[in-house]
């Protein structure tokens, strides 16, 4: 009877195998393949432990409140969000006083409402120092604040921006909790504790960085 190709085939198959396995070169082909798969695995765990992530965080600075030092009315403000002044500029009037910046500054809130009274010390004008704006990220207290300490090199991205990256150093890291918006309920869930995880960077060298823009962190140790 004669042998079909589709038989004659069949039968090489196990011959073709046996050559494999008697092949050394198969067996330092599979210890090279082991051996990188298990250095990728090894790699990947040593940079996801040296590590923490948060999502919680916006670029910010603290603001500077500019208010009268004596009571009187508000006549004029000179101006408005997102202007940028240089120092001892005038921003409002109240009363006859003129109120001015004391620093170069960028104005994130007035007070519009003229004719309005405004007592010593009540704000008309906040602004911000371009050169404190700092990332401010929320770490939890159980995923990896223990590790984070000053000094930490710190890669950012901002929503606004994408993928891109910026490069910081953790400037310091709040000693007090702030609580999140966990409540407890019947299941005796815990309360999540949060802290302050203060973010320096190059203002100069990232122009394009704005007082509340929503932020990624990723501190390494």
């Amino acid at each position: 009877m004669t042998e079909t190709s589709h038989e004659h085939e069949h039968k090489k198959q196990p011959v073709l195998l046996v050559r494999i396995l008697k092949n050394p070169w198969f067996y330092v082909t599979l210890l090279c393949v082991a051996i990188i798969a298990g250095g990728g695995l090894f790699l990947f765990m040593r940079i996801t432990n040296s590590r923490v992530y948060t999502d919680t965080a916006s670029i910010s600075a603290p603001e500077i409140s500019l208010a009268p030092t004596t009571a009187g009315t508000l006549q004029q403000i000179y101006v408005q969000d997102g202007d940028f002044v240089k120092a001892n500029t005038p921003v409002a009037r109240v009363g006859n006083e003129l109120i001015k910046t004391t620093i170069d500054s960028i104005v994130v809130s007035e007070n519009n409402n003229i004719g309005a009274l405004f007592n010593p010390g009540q704000p008309v004008v906040t602004v911000i120092e371009p050169s404190q704006l700092r990332v401010d990220a929320q770490v939890e207290e159980d995923k990896g604040l223990n590790r984070i300490k000053v000094g930490d090199r710190v890669i950012f991205t901002v929503d606004a921006f994408g993928a891109k990256q910026y490069v910081g150093v953790v400037s310091s890291i709040s000693p007090t909790a702030t609580a999140s918006d966990v409540v407890f309920n019947i299941s005796n869930t815990r309360q999540e504790q949060n802290f302050d995880v203060k973010i320096r960077f190059d203002t100069s060298a990232y122009p394009e960085l704005k007082n509340g823009m929503s932020a990624r962190a990723w501190i390494y140790q």
